[in-house]
């Protein structure tokens, strides 16, 4: 797992008030929302306006893409790596 996986499970335990959890309770590859970590469309706001001021990238909520970048840690995880470079 890179640090930046384990920074934004984290992150997702810190923003959405998750304390029975640990980061390593966090499958990078389990889907977050629905049958996954079960996260819903308020946790996906919060956790996008989260990432935002953690890492100061902009998400477009309206992206077609958006939904795949959410879809796992690993995924956001590159999204993050992806833009924070750029």
């Amino acid at each position: 797992m890179s640090q930046l996986e384990q920074e934004i499970k984290t992150l997702i335990i810190e923003s959405l008030g998750l304390e029975d959890m640990t980061p390593s309770d966090i499958d990078s590859q389990a889907v977050l929302f629905g049958d996954g970590l079960g996260l819903d469309s308020v946790d996906a706001l919060e956790l996008g306006l989260a990432i935002q001021k953690r890492y100061g990238i902009k998400i477009d909520a309206e992206s077609k893409d958006t939904r795949e970048h959410f879809r796992n840690v690993a995924s956001l995880a590159a999204f993050v790596s992806q833009h924070r470079s750029a």
